[in-house]
């Protein structure tokens, strides 16, 4: 059963607990999967502006991908060549910022993502683009960026002549939205952009249920299609039209030569598919997330966010310092044929631990959800949970549990029934010629 953020498996062929019947596939997951790719030269540069002839499908392909992910982000811009959510991060470091520009973001201890990282913890920004990177102040209680020590830190390395270039508000630990709408106004006052890594978050913004960026005064928005947003493993930038240009260039040649184009329709499949279904599967991820925090709490883990009512993601954060430490109980949970990964907490650097062996444990539900998972089913999860930690329970015995409960799981949900079904949403029509092109 995967608790994790990143499913250890492809969208087309989907890993099992031992002794569970895998899921009966839809036509969604099979697009997404990483088969057979289209046959074309590669198509580098943009629709339309390739440096190869004998691009004409997959540049219709490309265009309606780009088209549904304005649609369903409410930008004005986007782009969806980037093969990673690190290759969008790094895009957006190249259109915006040069090699020696400051930086702000989250540590990683924080929340923050390695691709944030200074050059000393072989982060990208610091090793790849060059960037300064200072970080962003964080209330460890809120779970959150600190408004008012952002402000102060701006202002003092302003008067240091360092100015940031850039604000990256997201990260991988996210529990609650960043306060950009509270920032942006300030941020821009002083001439700093604005970017917000949803690569965590994607489907959640996608669905109405987390924070909004770009309404909220972000310049530009990046991000995985494979987490919340379930997809293809890739990145996408939406932006505004102002900045298309610096980022179709900082894409490609700068970052991205040929671009995976079998991942391309997979794209365009999941936008079409959360435009049709998004709203549904978000709000059942943050009303799962939630009633699963609230019953491992119950039941005595440690759970942070409980000021702020735990989490308005995706995610569960739990502190078992006392339980053994994250490596401990990461490895006895997938023992137990439960999957999540151990993570830092914010106060562990100082308390001596590191990452690979750090104090905590990052729980995410939005695979379990779209199994059809619902709040009766986060009751016995957490109930897994705490017999595998808590109680002690022999491994083997909790495993087999876990996979007769998973067995009543086999259908992925919000998501087209069948091949015909997202075509006509998509609006596209059999031709003998393409086998799928725009309709009329």
């Amino acid at each position: 059963m995967v608790l994790q953020e990143h499913p250890a498996h492809s969208l087309g062929e989907r890993a099992e607990p031992r002794g569970a019947r895998g899921p009966r596939q839809r036509p969604g997951q099979q697009v997404r999967g990483v088969g057979g790719a289209p046959t074309a030269p590669p198509p580098q540069g943009w629709p339309g502006e390739r440096l190869y002839a004998g691009c004409k499908y997959i540049d219709q392909i490309e265009l309606i991908a780009v088209d549904l992910a304005k649609r369903l982000f409410r930008a004005e811009f986007a782009d969806v060549r980037p093969i990673a959510g690190v290759t969008a991060n790094l895009s957006v470091y190249t259109a915006f910022t040069e090699p020696g520009d400051v930086m702000l973001s989250l540590s990683i201890p924080n929340g923050g993502h390695i691709t944030y990282g200074p050059k000393r913890v072989g982060g990208t920004a610091g090793s790849v683009r060059g960037l300064d990177v200072e970080y962003l102040p964080f209330d460890v209680n809120a779970m959150n960026v600190d408004v008012d020590g952002t402000k102060r830190k701006v202002e003092r390395l302003a008067s240091e002549g360092r100015k940031p270039r850039m604000v990256v508000f997201g990260g991988s630990l996210f529990l609650f939205p960043h306060p950009v709408r509270e920032l942006a106004d300030y941020l821009k006052s002083m001439e700093i952009t604005v970017a917000y890594d949803g690569a965590h978050v994607m489907g959640l913004i996608a669905g109405g249920e987390f924070q909004d960026p770009l309404r909220e005064g972000a310049d530009v928005l990046m991000g995985s299609t494979h987490k919340t947003l379930p997809g293809p493993q890739g990145g996408v930038i939406l932006s505004w039209e102002r900045y298309s240009d610096r980022i179709k260039r900082a894409v490609f040649p700068s970052n991205v030569s040929n671009h995976h184009l079998h991942h391309v329709a997979g794209k365009a499949i999941v936008f079409a598919e959360m435009l049709a279904f998004g709203r549904d599967y978000a709000s059942q991820i943050v009303r799962n997330a939630r009633r699963l925090a609230e019953e491992l709490a119950a039941r005595g883990f440690k759970v942070l966010g409980e000021p702020m009512g735990y989490t308005r993601s995706h995610q569960v954060v739990l502190d078992v310092t006392r339980n053994g430490g994250g490596l401990a109980v990461e490895k006895r949970l997938e023992e137990s044929n439960i999957i999540v990964n151990r993570n830092l907490l914010p106060y562990d650097p100082k308390e001596g631990r590191s990452y690979r062996d750090p104090g905590g444990i990052r729980i995410g539900v939005q695979e379990v959800t779209r199994l059809g998972m619902a709040e009766g089913e986060m009751v016995e999860i957490a109930e897994f949970i705490y017999r595998a930690v808590l109680k002690g329970e022999p491994p083997e015995r909790v495993a087999a549990d876990v996979a007769e409960f998973r067995k009543g799981f086999n259908r992925v949900k919000y998501a087209f029934d069948s091949a015909i079904d997202a075509y006509e949403y998509i609006g596209l029509r059999r031709q003998p010629e393409l086998g799928a092109a725009p309709g009329p």
